[in-house]
């Protein structure tokens, strides 16, 4: 998953892939960079591994932890590789054996929840990513990630706590911000979502990723030409155009469910009209 600035992660379905905002784990089928890879992070792009060809370190990882399936290291590589190859399930298998084997083991305890958090268990990635630190020793990426977790359980609350703790250690840090606006975004709270994603952009100035969050906030606002300009920002022409229709995919998508909602209110002999 990629770092979730966006990752990637990972939201509730309704602006990203189908019917999900955007936060916290990577958007399952969302795989190209850009506006679709928007959502809230679970974690670094230096967690999942920094491997040019995912496909190719799946198999080479593979081999290693075949040969001794007990080795830590050897599961938390495998586990790795796989989360970033999109393979999910069997992550969340590899490493959920290597915890049971090595209970006390942070690294895999925050691989794992990472893991289980790509696969939708998020009230289980909470819990997992609560053991791998500790009140005493906080890691700011898990209390982040952990965050993340409570948005798409809907705690918008509770998540922002989190975030609100991991940016005591790092203040002001991008990713933090980012899911921090996203949150905003789930609950609604755009002109707040809007000040956090871009408290972001002025920490991360270059990351199109951030932009692209900061565009969503702003088109949901109706701001729809502000949000074109911040997406063709410093991207070539034939990128930035494709970065607005899905802007422009993604708003649409949450103006008919919006409609859908509307109607459902509506006295019945109404509520019947084609969309």
């Amino acid at each position: 998953m990629r770092q979730k600035l966006l990752h990637p992660f990972r939201v509730t379905r309704l602006l990203a892939c189908t019917s999900t905002l955007i936060v916290a784990v990577g958007l399952a089928g969302c795989q190209t960079p850009g506006l679709s890879d928007i959502t809230g992070s679970i974690d670094d792009k230096a967690d999942i591994g920094r491997a040019g060809d995912p496909r190719r370190d799946t198999e080479l990882y593979q081999a290693s932890y075949r040969a001794n399936p007990k080795d830590a290291d050897a599961a938390l590589k495998y586990g790795k590789a796989l989360r970033a190859s999109g393979q999910r399930a069997q992550a969340v298998a590899v490493l959920e054996q290597a915890t049971i084997a090595h209970p006390g083991n942070r690294l895999l305890l925050a691989a794992y929840g990472r893991a289980l958090a790509d696969n939708g268990n998020f009230q289980q990635a909470f819990e997992v990513l609560g053991r791998a630190h500790t009140p005493d020793d906080p890691d700011w990426r898990l209390l982040s990630a952990q965050g993340a977790t409570l948005d798409q359980l809907g705690r918008y609350e509770e998540a922002r706590q989190y975030y609100s703790s991991a940016l005591k250690i790092v203040p002001d840090h991008p990713s933090v911000l980012t899911n921090l606006g996203l949150s905003y975004v789930l609950s609604k709270e755009l002109p707040k979502a809007e000040e956090m994603l871009r408290r972001a952009i002025a920490q991360a100035p270059s990351d199109p990723r951030v932009r692209a969050n900061l565009a969503l906030a702003i088109g949901l606002q109706g701001r729809l030409a502000e949000a074109e300009k911040i997406v063709r920002a410093d991207l070539p022409p034939a990128e930035a155009a494709a970065n607005v229709t899905q802007l422009k995919q993604l708003l649409m998508r949450k103006d008919r469910e919006t409609a859908r909602a509307e109607g459902g209110k509506l006295p019945i002999a109404s509520a019947g009209r084609p969309d």
